[in-house]
């Protein structure tokens, strides 16, 4: 496909994601501070809940997804693995997060996204992160920059980590895990300016990519927390990669997303 293509391409498959969030985020808002607590169980782990808001969601997604590229494969999170990305006609396949922040929805904090993301032939192409109750809708597209409600969006430049406010998450199974990320909190906190731990992996990387964070990791997470987030942050003129510096953040074991000028320090002081 020549780069006009892909260019064109990019932009039909933005255009969809960001109707899907719109419409997927409406749904959600129907829902906040309403919700049946019958309507919310537990996934595999009790502190893993998934709500009827969340499966209005990606039902809304899946079908505005597949009624314009059926040839792309789908992966969602509380329902749908459809094809492998390399075995699609299209060589494409989608990554979507309903809802993702689903114990902050339930709580009634507005600190929850949309998050959806398009991969080619294994590269980020298309982004949307909406937060619905902030009313902020991210989006990014391979070489054409970030941008937050239509306006270009980048990191905040600081090189100095006694500066940085940073963010993190921990894993549902934090219990269970050997490194569950509490050794790189304690360290982290007493580095930085501040910490902060927003329960939503897709607005942590939002808020890099504005310049809100200076930098974001995690550990344990699945490909549709960071598909989207980690487009938006290289776009908005971050790095990201892996805990150990590498390219295999996508497959959402480990991340670390910076402005880009205090990555190589965090990546010295993080334990994967």
């Amino acid at each position: 496909m020549s780069e006009a293509a892909n260019t064109a391409d990019d932009l039909r498959a933005l255009a969809a994601a960001e109707d899907a969030a719109r419409i997927a985020g409406a749904e959600i808002l129907r829902h906040y501070e309403r919700l049946d607590p019958s309507a919310i169980r537990t996934k595999s782990v009790r502190r893993d809940l998934v709500s009827a808001a969340d499966l209005a969601s990606e039902r809304i997604l899946l079908n505005c997804i597949r009624s314009k590229f059926p040839d792309d494969a789908i992966h969602a999170e509380e329902s749908s693995r459809e094809g492998s990305p390399f075995a699609s006609a299209s060589g494409a396949v989608w990554y979507l997060d309903p809802l993702d922040g689903t114990t902050n929805f339930v709580h009634g904090l507005p600190e929850f996204t949309i998050s959806i993301a398009r991969f080619v032939q294994g590269s980020p192409r298309v982004a949307v992160v909406f937060a619905p109750a902030l009313r902020e809708l991210y989006s990014a597209r391979a070489g054409g920059g970030a941008h937050r409600n239509g306006a270009s969006i980048s990191v905040r430049p600081n090189a100095i980590l006694a500066d940085a406010l940073l963010a993190t998450g921990f894993p549902y199974r934090r219990a269970e895990l050997e490194n569950n990320n509490l050794g790189n909190f304690t360290n982290m906190l007493l580095r930085c300016r501040d910490l902060r731990r927003l329960g939503s992996a897709a607005l942590d990387l939002a808020f890099v990519a504005c310049g809100r964070f200076d930098g974001y990791w995690e550990l344990h997470l699945e490909r549709h927390d960071v598909a989207a987030g980690g487009l938006l942050v290289s776009e908005a003129g971050g790095r990201v990669t892996d805990l150990r510096g590498g390219p295999s953040w996508p497959t959402g074991r480990s991340i670390l997303a910076t402005n880009g000028d205090l990555h190589a320090e965090l990546l010295g002081l993080l334990r994967e």
